[in-house]
């Protein structure tokens, strides 16, 4: 696919380094070095003329493999060029730092750091083989004669064609988005537009055209409509052809004229009066006033007449259209299988190919929701019924690269503008699915220099912002279904970028990397493991030109990465973006992080680094700063200020004490994400004032130590329009000497109107000053006031009019709100309600709060939707009795809170803790979720608060000590979910309810009878039983066997349970996990467990002190995980050999443990089978032997963790003095298997060395974890210890809390 394109377009790149050869200072610290002037004479001509080609090649694909090497060369001399000049400036702008006044220890490491001065070292000679090596390519063959190895214009851009009719008589999953379309297509749908112009957007591939299709058949259109015709105009947006095939197909004729000025007067004639409707399809003009030309000719039809229009471009679409833009989104997955199985089976019936359904179910998933790849790939395996076929579609990694996909991606890439086409190309770095935010990718974009300024007075993020718009309306970007601020690539386009990018490009994957390193790879992303050890990077220093290092997070939740890296790292010398984040054991970065004088990107988020070297200050060109929860970081750089052209620091989250002075020469700062007033020396709130370009968010912390109020008025936060978030932060506890000084530091950090988010917390002042809630503050949508507790009143809120989240929380002296003192309704006019954008109301922590006086005004809150009170217990009053739009309420510890609840006919959650005195007769009726804690309620009552709840689905009910049972018949069918902690309940009468899908008792009693009759629970998924007083569990009365299809998970804890009587009646086929835990008195396992639960996969036996031995006739055979803990009579039997457990192919994890029994050999020979990966071996105290012939078959052995202690007694450290261990050295010689990957060993206090021969064929060894062995700690300390030398080849090495890579 690939060989259509030319990677990673440069030519708009080259202005950036013209732009740079010009600046004067270059220019003039060239001449000051004496560089030879032909040189300069000669290297912008010739990077013009590489110019020419360049943009010759990235607008003309080419087939050629030479030609497109030659291209490829061009390009990498054209990087080396740019470096070049990049270190030229680095070098000017370094000399002029210097100059200005320096430190002398600054100076001392600035000189340290320029000490091999570019022109000492043959800069001359570097330039001049440069421009030779460009100068040669430019004469070769291959580029000379570039234009016959392309394909001609109008052959690539040849448009595909589609028609009307319905090319597969099959449709999913977009009725419900039909009908949508066809509401818009009624004639009672009446707008005051002469046409409607619908415009279908949708990314290529996602079936716009089928959607098209499928509307355009239904027979209600040529009911509503007189005329109607389709046209494909693709990208060539020609207005004679598309009036032209209009008019052809309402005459079912064929005008053979090519004039448009008639063409246009015909096709008036014709719908003069009609009402008509038209399907452009795959529109990607972007040119306003061809639209207007062709759209012209259509207004003598008939009012409201259609035309749907379908587009992946947003700008065409916003071009286009009268009413909203329709968004035609993915398939489901299952509707995605149902179209790939109907083209990939011949008879239409998936059923009848059980192993094939399996896999087509994968591929369908891996088809990402696209028709046209489910289409593609069915139709691909049509009639084609083997295994090994389909799975490899399924394992190839290049399965949804087809040409039926690819080519109207590559066309929408191939008609980008050059500038646009390189910052798409970037987004390659990224990972499939990766979720990243505008800010971060334009930040990116800035440091490799993709945004080109026109004039010295632009701005780089706006030129990004644009960028990313444009790209965004072509569907290139789209919204994150899950973090709303954040964008993804479908992995199509995804794919498109790796396309276009290749060899500059490279991905490591996995502990080894998976992709070649070469001397032009300039752009390197870095996948995550969990371990990054030295392996991975080994071809690193291969890329001497690298310019992007970014790492991206796996699924794992910890990262560590080896030591080596940041040694490769910082000898990079052409870095502009690198990203370390995420990585727990980077805690310091070294003084040469000054070599990467390049760097405009520096991201630490998430490590745990405590402080940042000095050198860093020298990164003149240091644009972005992200030091995101850095928890441990507790000072930046004294010389930070140097920093000249940082434009975003993020130091969120992190532990700063104070800011360096200094700040306020950061004259180009963006974003500053927090400003830390330490209380002796650090930057003053007053340099604030001074960075006047400030936007975003804003946290002021340490105000406190403000000793002036007019330094808070010099901070000229009203002047900050582009502020939107800002957080005025006292420390909690701090001592208040005065709390007028307070209120007038408050009053002077008046923020700008604009300011959307406020946060105030332990503000020391009685009162707030009048711009907190003023009604000039129309755009804040949350305010956040916490722990102001010598606040006697409320701020007037109530007037905010866009205020949607108000949080209210640690007000210790407020006693009323809503009085006329705070006025917290504000003055609202007849227009205007008080809180009427309000959705969240929170009061939390308010100890003297007593009452709530309501507004007089009934339209108050009219839009809440969630409120919680909690913590308030001498809050006495009634709610506000009528909340409209309420659908959540949480009430927590309020127990003088009297009064009904509010009248909420859309409330469908509620939450009740600690609140005795509310009246809940009845509860709302339209309850979906009710959840209460600790109150006293009756049978009786239970069965009135019950009484309308006709939709309830989730019931919570935790320590209801009174309640003996369920209301029978009172709960609704709609029941799925019951939870009861504590209390005393029948549970003979929760049967009643059979559509409960998990049912969960905690500390409970049941029935005396004891009985749980599990088979009538047709539904349940879950059941999870901890109580007294339960002996059994069986089927329900009745002569029919019960099958319970989807049960799942089965939980019993209780030391009362001794059977399982369920032999006859019952059958959980799909039960997949069984625990027994604490059932001190069963003995016995159901005798025909394998086939009552067939596919059983995991199996949790914790103290069961009775149980001596498995079913005679087996365990289920699915087994995939056996846990035994405390259950010695069960693991005695081990010695009898009645385990059988070499019948469980798939048993692949064990664990056992005990803190008693007197076991001195473990295991036996041929107790574990063959298949086994991972064995965990816990306490056995007298262990004194492992048998190496009960390990010598365990050849698939990956994971060993062997325990002196049991895991209780290891997480509670309750007997480490009494740990005895009889043998000194471990393991023996062959004892293990060369299989094992990963090795733990715990808490043997008298293990004092490793035995070399045994570790000798541990050659798949990759982690050794040694925790709680002091003697062996000291022996295996790295570099010094005696046994270091046995493990120091080993990749990843644990000793206590340190690792070591």
């Amino acid at each position: 696919m690939a060989d259509l394109l030319v990677e990673t377009p440069l030519s708009a790149f080259l202005q950036v380094i013209f732009d740079r050869l010009a600046s004067r200072e270059v220019l003039d610290f060239i001449r000051g070095k004496k560089l030879e002037d032909g040189l300069l004479r000669k290297l912008k001509p010739t990077l013009m003329s590489a110019n020419v080609v360049l943009k010759y090649a990235e607008n003309e694909p080419i087939t050629d493999k030479d030609a497109r090497a030659l291209i490829d060369e061009l390009k990498d001399a054209v990087y080396c060029a740019d470096d070049l000049l990049h270190e030229i400036a680095a070098e000017a702008l370094q000399s002029r730092m210097e100059s200005e006044g320096q430190t002398s220890k600054v100076r001392k490491v600035s000189r340290f750091f320029s000490s091999r001065n570019p022109f000492e070292r043959g800069m001359e000679s570097k330039l001049g083989e440069i421009l030779e090596k460009i100068e040669y390519l430019l004469n070769q063959e291959g580029i000379r004669g570039l234009k016959k190895y392309c394909k001609g214009e109008k052959e690539f851009q040849k448009s595909r064609e589609t028609s009307s009719v319905d090319e597969t008589g099959v449709f999913y999953g977009r009725d419900g988005e039909k009908e949508a379309i066809m509401q818009l297509l009624h004639s009672e749908y009446l707008t005051e537009n002469q046409i409607d112009v619908i415009p279908i957007l949708g990314l290529p591939g996602v079936g716009k055209t089928a959607f098209a299709r499928f509307i355009y058949n239904d027979e209600r259109v040529a009911e509503w409509f007189d005329l109607k015709a389709w046209v494909c105009v693709s990208d060539q947006f020609d207005v004679s052809r598309v009036t032209k095939t209009i008019l052809d197909a309402i005459t079912s004729g064929c005008d053979d004229s090519q004039n448009l000025e008639q063409l246009q007067l015909r096709l008036k004639e014709k719908l003069l009066g009609k009402k008509f409707l038209f399907v452009l399809d795959d529109v990607w003009n972007e040119n306003y006033s061809y639209w207007k030309k062709l759209i012209s000719t259509f207004t003598s039809g008939a009012k409201n007449s259609k035309i749907i229009v379908t587009t992946h471009s947003g700008r065409v679409a916003s071009i286009v259209r009268t009413v909203p833009t329709f968004d035609l989104h993915i398939l489901s997955d299952d509707d995605c299988w149902k179209l790939f199985a109907t083209h990939a089976f011949v008879d239409g019936i998936p059923s009848m190919h059980p192993d094939l359904k399996v896999i087509g179910e994968e591929i369908a998933k891996r088809c990402k929701g696209l028709p046209l790849a489910a289409t593609t790939l069915g139709g691909l395996l049509r009639g084609e019924l083997g295994v090994d076929a389909w799975n490899k579609i399924l394992r190839s990694p290049l399965w949804d690269i087809t040409d039926d996909i690819l080519p109207a991606l590559r066309l929408s890439y191939y008609y980008l503008p050059s500038e646009l086409k390189r910052c798409f190309a970037y987004c390659s770095i990224f990972p499939k699915d990766y979720e990243f935010t505008k800010e971060e990718l334009i930040q990116l974009w800035m440091a490799e220099d993709l945004l080109p300024l026109s004039k010295e007075n632009d701005d780089a993020e706006d030129k990004g912002n644009e960028y990313f718009k444009k790209l965004e309306l072509r569907s290139f970007f789209q919204k994150s279904k899950g973090d709303k601020c954040c964008f993804v690539m479908h992995d199509l386009i995804s794919d498109l970028a790796k396309s276009v990018s290749e060899e500059f490009f490279c991905s490591l994957d996995g502990s080894d990397g998976s992709c070649e390193i070469t001397e032009k790879t300039r752009h390197l992303s870095n996948i995550q493991g969990s371990y990054d050890v030295s392996k991975k990077f080994k071809t690193l220093s291969k890329a001497k030109s690298l310019r992007t290092f970014l790492t991206f997070q796996s699924s794992s939740l910890w990262c560590y990465v080896t030591s080596q890296l940041i040694d490769l790292i910082t000898k990079c010398r052409c870095l502009r973006a690198l990203s370390l984040a995420k990585y727990r054991n980077i805690n310091e970065l070294p003084e040469e992080i000054g070599n990467l004088k390049f760097l405009r990107y520096l991201n630490l988020s998430q490590t745990l680094i405590t402080c940042l070297p000095n050198s860093l200050s020298t990164l003149y060109y240091l644009q972005t700063l992200i030091l995101f929860e850095c928890l441990e970081l507790a000072e930046l750089p004294k010389d930070m200020c140097r920093l000249i052209n940082l434009q975003h620091l993020d130091i969120r989250k992190t532990d700063l004490e104070r800011m360096p002075e200094g700040m306020d020469k950061l004259k180009d700062l963006r974003i500053l994400t927090d400003f830390v007033l330490g209380d002796q020396n650090g930057s003053s709130i007053n340099e604030l004032g001074k960075l006047k370009h400030l936007r975003g968010s804003l946290a002021i912390s340490g105000l406190e130590n403000v000793a002036r109020a007019r330094d808070a008025k010099d901070a000229n936060l009203k002047e900050k329009k582009d502020l939107k978030e800002l957080e005025l932060l006292w420390s909690s506890g701090h001592d208040i000497d005065d709390t007028t000084h307070e209120r007038e530091v408050l009053e002077q950090l008046e923020p700008h109107t604009n300011l959307e988010r406020l946060v105030i917390s332990y503000y020391g002042g009685t009162g707030f000053p009048e711009w907190v809630g003023r009604s000039p503050f129309s755009n804040v949508v949350s305010v956040e006031l916490s722990g102001c507790k010598y606040c006697l009143f409320l701020p007037p809120l109530g007037q905010l009019s866009s205020l949607e989240s108000l949080s209210i929380s640690g007000f210790s002296g407020v006693v009323t709100v809503g009085d006329d003192n705070d006025g917290f309704y504000g003055h609202c006019d007849a227009s205007s309600k008080p809180f009427g954008s309000l959705k969240t109301l929170g009061f939390w922590n308010m100890p003297e709060w007593k009452e709530w006086k309501l507004c007089s005004r009934d339209d108050a809150f009219s839009s809440l939707q969630e409120l919680s009170i909690r913590d308030c217990p001498k809050l006495a009053n009634s709610l506000p009795k009528h909340l409209p739009s309420l659908t959540k309420l949480w009430i927590y510890r309020c127990g003088n809170l009297g009064g009904l609840l509010p009248r909420a006919p859309s409330i469908c959650k509620l939450e009740l803790r600690l609140c005795d005195a509310l009246q809940l007769v009845p509860l709302p009726g339209g309850l979906r979720e009710f959840d209460i804690c600790n109150r006293i309620i009756n049978d009786s009552i239970m069965e009135q608060m019950m009484e309308r709840c006709t939709r309830l689905e989730k019931l919570t009910m935790f320590n209801c000590s009174n309640l003996r049972s369920l209301p029978e018949g009172s709960l609704p069918i709609t029941l799925k979910q019951l939870r009861i902690y504590g209390g005393v309940l029948d549970c003979f009468k929760i049967p009643l309810y059979k559509s409960l899908e998990s049912l969960m008792i905690l500390s409970g009693r049941c029935h005396p009878v004891g009985s749980f009759p599990l088979g009538s629970f047709p539904m349940l998924n879950n059941l999870y039983l901890q109580c007294d007083n339960l002996k059994w569990i069986g089927a329900s009365e009745g002569p029919h066997h019960q099958h319970l299809a989807c049960l799942k998970s089965l939980v019993i804890c209780s030391s009362d349970f001794i059977s399982f009587q369920i032999e006859e009646g019952l059958s959980a086929t799909n039960l997949t996990s069984l625990t027994l835990a604490s059932c001190v008195n069963l003995k016995s396992f159901p005798e025909h467990m394998h086939s009552l639960f067939p596919f059983l996969e995991g199996l949790i036996i914790s103290d069961c002190r009775e149980i001596r031995s498995f079913p005679s006739e087996g365990l289920p055979s699915k087994l995939k995980t056996i846990s035994i803990s405390e259950s010695d009579k069960l693991i005695t039997g081990m010695t009898r050999r009645e385990w059988s457990l070499q019948t469980l192919p798939f048993l692949t994890r064990f664990k056992i443990e005990s803190s008693k029994l007197e076991i001195e050999c473990f295991p036996d020979e041929h107790l574990l089978p063959s298949s086994l990966t991972d064995l965990e071996i816990w306490g056995l105290p007298n262990l004194k032997l492992l048998n190496s012939k009960g390990f010598q078959h365990l050849t698939s052995l990956r994971h060993l963790h062997i325990s002196h202690l049991s895991e209780h007694d290891y997480y509670e450290a309750t007997k480490f003095h009494s740990l005895t261990g009889a043998k000194e050295s471990f393991p023996d010689e062959h004892l293990l298997p060369s299989s094992l990957t990963d090795l733990h060993i715990c808490c043997f206090r008298n293990l004092k060395h490793l035995d070399d021969k045994g570790f000798q064929h541990l050659t798949s060894l990759l982690r050794l974890h040694i925790k709680c062995c002091p003697s062996l700690k000291e022996s295996c300390k790295k570099g010094t210890g005696r046994d270091w030398p046995i493990i120091s080849h080993i990749p990843v090495i644990w000793i206590d809390n340190e690792v070591i890579i």
